[in-house]
């Protein structure tokens, strides 16, 4: 099961909280042990799923060059 939540502040720490509904479905109890695995969401989602390109041309050529390609069509 994933779950997105947010970290907040606690003290000296950083927590989360794990939504009610969650925790009754998953039978969660206080003071129970479990154990959480952290992903974070710091890459591009497109990136992960089709790689990232790499291209000689700078980047503001290569929009250039297809601005100029796309006014021909227009």
């Amino acid at each position: 099961m994933a779950i997105e939540v947010k970290t907040k502040k606690w003290g000296n720490s950083l927590g989360i909280i794990i939504p009610s509904k969650e925790a009754e479905g998953l039978k969660l109890k206080e003071n129970q042990t479990i154990r959480v695995e952290i992903h974070l969401n710091t890459e591009n989602p497109l990136k992960e799923l089709f790689g990232s390109y790499k291209s000689k041309i700078p980047t503001e050529q290569l929009l250039k060059e297809i601005r100029e390609g796309e006014s021909k069509w227009i």
